[in-house]
């Protein structure tokens, strides 16, 4: 009997190959890429350049489906749903080096005319509002670790404030660095098929203002919430969050 149900096994012809047989392995495995590729993923934030609406080691879950459906293992469109809008928070292949990605927010669309002056965005010659956020909930997760990498050791949570930035349809909050001479940037205007994206850490973000535009065909999906998140990661493992260090009050925390 059992020398049946094997050979029923290795036949794709038999019910047992896809329900016990190798053909239930294939199926799983292709129903997780075809997610993947066509759904949802997850990604894990690696650097602080979104601080504070996410932070180092957030996982997030990414909607691919969003703006359409492409040709797999390519930047082609099988057909488009939606257009990337400004305010959005989006995961891109990095146009210097497409085997890297980066999440970063889209602060300008194709014709937009983008200036950034003394810590003020202006888009269209008209600046976006810096207020004071109504709730800090977002700068309370912060640490000094978080400002202390690549280096920087002298660098701490106390260094920074937080604000509340309308963009149109869209507010959110962004950190600057007190005390910084900031650098102008532009005006220049986003050409077609473009974005202008930049990070919500306005002083420690290498964006748009560093690297130049972003082509659309590089957008991978739209950033919806976290799943997982922890302060730090296992020495040996850095894949991994400790499980000593997760931050339970992040589960399932949208991103704005």
């Amino acid at each position: 009997m059992s020398e049946k149900k094997d050979k029923g096994g290795w036949n794709f012809r038999t019910k047992i190959f896809w329900t016990e047989g190798w053909g239930s392995l294939f199926l799983a495995v292709f129903i997780a890429l075809f997610i993947r590729w066509g759904f949802i993923e997850a990604y894990v934030i690696p650097s602080g350049s979104m601080l504070p609406s996410l932070l180092i080691h957030d996982h997030i879950f990414v909607n691919k489906l969003t703006y359409g459906l492409r040709v797999p293992f390519s930047e082609n469109w099988l057909v488009k749903f939606n257009e990337p809008k400004r305010g959005e928070v989006i995961v891109f292949k990095f146009p210097k080096d497409m085997s890297t990605f980066f999440i970063k927010r889209i602060v300008g669309e194709p014709g937009d005319k983008i200036y950034y002056e003394n810590g003020t965005l202006y888009i269209n010659d008209k600046p976006v509002d810096k207020k004071v956020p109504l709730s800090t909930a977002d700068f309370a997760w912060l640490r000094d670790a978080d400002f202390q990498r690549d280096g920087n050791i002298n660098d701490s949570r106390e260094n920074y404030v937080q604000f509340a930035e309308e963009l149109p349809g869209k507010n959110h909050s962004i950190l600057l660095r007190k005390g910084d001479i900031y650098e102008t940037y532009g005006p220049v205007v986003v050409p077609d098929d473009h974005l202008f994206v930049m990070g919500d850490n306005r002083m420690n973000s290498s964006d748009s203002r560093v690297w130049g535009f972003l082509p659309k065909k590089n957008i991978l999906g739209r950033a919806m919430f976290v799943w997982l998140s922890c302060e730090e990661t296992i020495p040996a493992l850095p894949f991994l969050c400790n499980p000593i260090t997760i931050r339970w009050g992040r589960f399932f925390h949208p991103v704005n």
